[in-house]
């Protein structure tokens, strides 16, 4: 399995997942419309998320659907809550802190 990270570092592929977040099912060809770069290049960038299980192929007939792994995506989203959540309650604390020093004559 490929590394979420290293998937998210290509603005590409974060357009690509951006695209699955608003349409849950598309086939390469509808994701390479989206794009100035070819078809195989499309469908690279495709294969390096779906290693990172970033999103989920099926096969329907002839056609190769892909869709936006929502819990993997979740996860990350969780990550950076408790990332963001953590500098901003430290913040809050600093400026509390701060306001405690200039009231107390520090």
């Amino acid at each position: 399995m490929g590394s979420p990270w290293k998937a998210l570092s290509d603005d590409n592929r974060r357009e690509i997942l951006l695209l699955l977040g608003k349409k849950d099912h598309m086939i390469p060809t509808e994701i390479a419309d989206h794009f100035r770069i070819t078809l195989s290049a499309v469908s690279t960038h495709l294969r390096i998320l779906k290693e990172a299980d970033l999103i989920a192929e099926r096969k329907h007939g002839k056609n190769r659907l892909y869709s936006l792994n929502k819990k993997k995506s979740l996860k990350l989203v969780e990550f950076f809550e408790d990332v963001y959540d953590y500098n901003l309650n430290s913040l809050k604390e600093y400026v509390e802190n701060k306001e405690k020093e200039k009231k107390n004559g520090y």
